[in-house]
């Protein structure tokens, strides 16, 4: 089936089945969320050269990796050395590849704290059917980067892989509200850190009130296609004077940047340099022509929804809110964002424009969407509970349409996207962990579906 008169094909999943990780994986909600399946956690789920890769952490607490040939049932898992430390589903285990000499990576168990890491050995990647595959493959679970150490206030790992083949790791450095991006890099020489690019400091002022405080959440750090590294964000303000009420978020607007020499120097959305990554002048609030959607502090944005880019290497988000029209004030985000939150389709247009596009299927959930583009650069959000939509690049992604329900998952609300599987495979694939209660552990299953072919 194609898209009316485009020649494209149209948007549509056909479920493929589920496969079980872990029937007991480890359950507890802190933070509205679960430490197995959070947004922020990129590649908690990939694939790489026909294996799929995922990790959690399971009953007894300890961090576990796990491997399946592409499309197959059976998973093999292996145990590491280390244990989750505390109830905080910010403490999320993210995996990355260095393609330079086919190590698997993971950084895990950081909230505003130190953290984890172990790699594995040497070609583990690139050789798998030569390589056991069991504990004695992966080094030492270390606090530092092979000791490089990078801050006591660590959070939000996210691995990229450059056009190079060199791993890059994003992180924050300090406190919600209260913090900085940086990047380090693995290269021939092994680790060295690159340093931050956003900055902290600066005056932002609502129609309620002022901050002199905040930190940048990545909705995604991405290279296209081009190797130009994409970053769509929003801003978290530190101080509440700038809500209209307690309760609700201080997150405002959505804003954009990019790099073109690797994540060295940042640029705006009209390419003007505004930050050195290292340097003195960092991304900050105050930076022209950042802003490509504003948006006050009184409408419950999230922050860290998602974002990709498509064959044009253009970029595209989803971003969620409660629009004005069903609350200007909202107070209690998590009851706000359940009654009347919505998703939208936010992307940069070929004329440089950007548009937003309101997803027609309320989220009924505080929590996030992911998004998926497949080889024909259709859309699809993966909404809370497994649920998807998806709209065509033939209407120019206003035919926003529900295509499953999710009901036969039970899942409890974000999903882990594989991110490389989609394009390569044509196979939407998420990880999800089942609804339960307390502290009872539930079952953790990855989700495929097939798209056009």
């Amino acid at each position: 089936m194609t898209a009316a008169g485009s020649g494209l094909a149209a948007p549509r999943v056909t479920p493929l089945g589920r496969t079980l990780l872990d029937h007991r994986a480890l359950y507890f909600v802190s933070y509205d969320g679960l430490v197995n399946n959070n947004s922020f956690q990129k590649n908690g789920l990939f694939t790489y050269r026909g294996r799929q890769y995922a990790a959690w952490y399971a009953e007894d607490r300890r961090a576990t990796v796990a491997r399946r040939t592409a499309g197959r049932a059976d998973w093999a898992a292996v145990p590491l050395d280390h244990r989750l430390g505390s109830d905080d589903s910010h403490n999320v285990i993210s995996l990355g590849v260095s393609r330079r000499d086919g190590r698997l990576h993971l950084v895990m168990d950081a909230h505003s704290s130190g953290f984890r890491y172990v790699k594995s050995v040497a070609g583990l990647l690139d050789r798998p059917a030569d390589t056991p595959w069991d504990p004695s493959v992966f080094g030492a679970v270390r606090t530092t980067l092979d000791g490089l150490a990078l801050t006591t206030r660590f959070t939000y790992p996210q691995f990229l892989t450059t056009p190079e083949g060199d791993l890059q790791l994003s992180y924050r450095v300090g406190i919600s509200g209260d913090g900085r991006n940086a990047l380090a890099e693995y290269g021939r020489s092994g680790w060295t850190v690159l340093g931050e690019w956003t900055a902290s400091t600066g005056t932002y002022t609502s129609a309620h009130g002022s901050s002199t405080a905040r930190n940048m959440y990545l909705h995604g750090i991405d290279y296209d296609v081009h190797g130009r590294l994409h970053a769509l964000f929003t801003w978290r303000e530190q101080d509440g004077a700038v809500m209209c009420g307690g309760g609700g978020l201080t997150n405002h607007d959505t804003g954009y940047v990019h790099s073109t020499d690797r994540g060295r120097t940042w640029r705006n959305d009209a390419g003007a340099v505004v930050a050195t990554t290292g340097g003195p002048d960092p991304v900050a609030v105050t930076d022209p022509g950042l802003v490509v959607d504003p948006l006050g502090p009184d409408h419950c944005l999230m922050n860290q929804e998602s974002q990709a880019t498509d064959s044009a290497g253009l970029p595209h988000a989803i971003i969620s809110h409660v629009p004005g029209r069903l609350g200007p004030c909202t107070t209690d985000y998590v009851a706000g964002r359940i009654a009347h939150g919505r998703a939208f389709h936010l992307r940069k247009r070929p004329d440089g424009t950007w548009r937003k596009t309101e997803i027609p299927v309320p989220l009924n959930s505080s929590q996030r969407t992911k998004l998926v583009l497949d080889r024909y650069d259709n859309a699809y959000a993966v909404l809370p509970h497994g649920r998807i939509a998806a709209a065509s690049k033939a209407s120019g992604y206003t035919d926003w349409t529900a295509l499953y329900d999710g009901g036969e998952l039970n899942a409890f609300g974000e999903v882990v996207i594989d991110e490389t599987r989609a394009v390569a495979e044509g196979v939407l694939s998420f990880l999800y962990q089942e609804r339960s209660t307390g502290q009872v552990p539930s079952p953790l299953y990855v989700a495929d579906f097939a798209l056009p072919a």
